[in-house]
């Protein structure tokens, strides 16, 4: 099994976690570590400051594309962050966890 981790940003807990918990549902993702932070960035010209809720998911490669395409439709944000995080390893017991979870 391949496991990768999907990023994005969402504006605000209720947003992330709706969002989330269809991720879950839908058996796309096995897990996710939300956290608030402080956001920078630059936005329609100017330099915008805020906070978010940053998402990291847990998930196999083969479902990549599908949690790609559900977070573009489901996203509030114009222009989202859904960034692919290959990881080179993994311990066995979590990759047969969640083989489990996905696959059954």
């Amino acid at each position: 099994m391949e496991m990768v981790m999907v990023y994005t940003t969402f504006p605000d807990w209720d947003t992330a976690k709706e969002i989330t918990r269809k991720l879950l549902e839908m058996k796309l993702i096995v897990c996710a570590n939300l956290r608030e932070h402080e956001a920078m960035y630059w936005w329609e010209g100017k330099i915008e400051e805020g906070k978010e809720v940053g998402a990291i998911y847990k998930t196999e490669i083969s479902k990549w594309k599908e949690v790609r395409d559900t977070l573009r439709e489901l996203h509030p944000y114009e222009v989202p962050l859904i960034a692919r995080i290959d990881l080179d390893k993994l311990n066995r017991e979590y990759s047969e966890w969640m083989a489990r979870v996905l696959f059954g």
